[in-house]
């Protein structure tokens, strides 16, 4: 599978943007490299693929170590050793850096992120890994991304998760991050269907393409006006692999995909005449050297099918400083997009059950020792 005659919509993919795995199993990433032709750029995570992982038979050695080394330091110590020996176990299968996200639970209170961000940093270093090979996700609330500017500053690159309006967006680009990841999919949809928006052209017809285009085309605005650089987009939540095309053709700096999306992606021919639009090739720098809204989209760019009834039809402005007072301006601009403030919620709770079910196995583990 990878010859040009049968290129593969992965691959096809790999040309237009930074394809990112969002599974820590190692050997899946060395079989994106070998069998699929495409090596992950980054290797996302998240607190409930952290909780998987740290069960697997392969991990046993380091989640029992792990337990036993930092018995007298709390299960968060040891949940951030396990996280980071897993990182480490899969770096040398991606190009590019490795995640993990904060406690989830704490997705409101700054001082926390803080802390939880540097905890992790320290253990990062402890295992050879420099910060030029991992980020932090943070959740995208006020009160997270106000730790954001301070972790960029100790060299910590950030990326702002559970991400779903334009206001966080630049809530992000505000704070200094390297990247964001827009969610395409609410993470309900992954198993009630009901929920997914399966339509046959993603980029023009799914609910939530509008809102990735106008983060994309904001960031080039302000990467003209201020020469500063803004965060890259890394899409995510895909739950068919023209979903993941689409991301491509909308002008995503990446994308990050499942194993499960990944594996389809890979089993597709790539045939240019059957694809709705076409991506184009990466760019050198993804704001400097873009191009503008493909034709096919630029109907996007003042229209939001997400929107409220009560939307005046006007986009986020650039002009608020959504950071200032602890994210008073991001908390407020969340509260008037009801359907952010209950996907924020929904993802929040369901990474906060994966972290207590990593919490509960640690403490089990302590006990028995």
């Amino acid at each position: 599978m990878g010859s040009a005659e049968t290129q593969s919509w992965l691959q096809k993919l790999d040309e237009q943007l930074n394809v990112d795995v969002d599974w820590m199993d190692p050997a899946f990433s060395k079989r994106m490299a070998s069998e699929f032709g495409v090596k992950p750029y980054d290797m996302t995570s998240n607190n409930l693929w952290v909780n998987i992982q740290m069960s697997h038979p392969d991990n046993k050695e380091l989640f029992e170590n792990s337990v036993k080394e930092l018995k007298n330091e709390g299960w968060l110590a040891i949940y951030n050793r396990i996280a980071v020996g897993l990182c480490k176990a899969n770096i040398d299968n991606i190009k590019n850096r490795v995640a993990l996200q904060v406690n989830p639970h704490k997705a409101y209170d700054t001082q926390a992120v803080l802390d939880h961000a540097r905890a992790y940093a320290r253990e990062f270093e402890r295992a050879g890994i420099p910060k030029t090979k991992y980020f932090i996700k943070i959740p995208s609330t006020g009160p997270a991304l106000n730790a954001a500017p301070q972790l960029e500053a100790e060299g910590i690159r950030t990326l702002g998760t559970a991400l779903f309006s334009l206001a966080q967006a630049i809530a992000c680009s505000q704070a200094g991050m390297l990247y964001i990841s827009p969610y395409y999919n609410e993470t309900r949809a992954h198993d009630d269907l009901s929920l997914w928006p399966d339509v046959e052209d993603p980029a023009t017809q799914h609910t939530n393409s509008a809102r990735v285009v106008q983060i994309i085309d904001t960031y080039k605005r302000l990467y003209r006006e201020t020469g500063k650089e803004q965060p890259f987009v890394k899409n995510a939540s895909f739950i068919s692999p023209k979903e993941a095309m689409a991301a491509g053709e909308m002008g995503c700096h990446s994308a990050t995909i499942s194993h499960t999306c990944i594996e389809q992606l890979a089993k597709l021919p790539y045939d240019g005449t059957k694809q709705p639009g076409a991506g184009v090739p990466k760019p050198q720098h993804v704001y400097k050297d873009a191009g503008p809204i493909p034709e096919r989209l630029k109907k996007l760019a003042n229209i939001d099918p997400l929107a409220s009834a009560e939307w005046d039809g006007k986009l986020a402005s650039t002009d608020i400083d959504y950071l200032a007072n602890n994210g008073a301006e991001l908390e407020k601009a969340i509260k008037k997009d009801p359907v952010t403030v209950e996907r924020l919620d929904i993802a929040l709770k369901l990474f906060q059950g994966g972290i207590d079910e990593s919490r509960a196995k640690i403490e089990k583990a302590m006990k028995e020792l």
